[in-house]
């Protein structure tokens, strides 16, 4: 009923189709649901006192005071890490099994598998801790309103876009404040990777 082609060897898998499919349907489910982070970002910063009342109102929250902008804040940073890590992580793994077996160091197996989904997570995190601070911070900012003369006035952010807060991040903390945070991305990021491509690999070979 189905047919599937199952690519024998290693060498022959297209990698860039892979890429571009991997990245495009990265930028577009992060795009969507963007909402969502920025509420677990916000979440994780203010605690139980931004919280208390659930999810829902804490969505409604947002939206009155920010408006459907505040939902989508940092959507840009957060697209940008979703294409980074899909862009790094599929040719690192890829050229990583390939070195591998070519140079007949281990075959087409579990153990391979590992190792390249290993440097997979590495590089994965080492690309996009920058972009993942940018994104954090750039979502928890708020658009605050103050009274001025009984006129509201709207504050100006700390940081106006995405190359703002790169500029001024590495202005006023150095370069190494983009990577804050950088052992939990790589803790998060690297057995997930594990996971998906040993899990994926085996399934190739599952007899559909």
């Amino acid at each position: 009923m189905f047919k599937r082609t199952i690519v024998e060897n290693p060498e022959n898998e297209t990698l860039w189709i892979n890429v571009i499919c991997g990245v495009s349907a990265g930028i577009i489910s992060s795009a969507i649901c963007n909402p969502t982070d920025v509420l677990k970002v916000r979440m994780q910063a203010h605690g139980a006192g931004f919280s208390r009342h659930g999810m829902f109102h804490s969505f409604s929250i947002i939206f009155q005071e920010e408006g459907p902008k505040g939902l989508w804040r940092g959507v840009v940073p957060t697209t940008q890490r979703a294409a980074i890590v899909a862009g790094v992580e599929l040719p690192v793994y890829d050229l990583t099994k390939k070195i591998i077996i070519q140079r007949k160091l281990m075959g087409d197996n579990i153990y391979t598998h590992l190792v390249a989904s290993f440097m997979a997570g590495l590089t994965g995190a080492i690309a996009s801790n920058p972009v993942d601070v940018i994104r954090t911070r750039l979502m928890n900012q708020k658009n605050f309103k103050r009274e001025i003369e009984g006129v509201p006035e709207i504050l100006h952010f700390k940081y106006r876009n995405s190359f703002d807060c790169f500029i001024k991040t590495i202005q006023y903390e150095g370069p190494m404040a983009l990577y804050k945070g950088f052992i939990p991305t790589f803790v998060r990021l690297t057995p997930w990777n594990i996971i998906f491509f040993i899990s994926y690999e085996q399934m190739k070979k599952l007899p559909i």
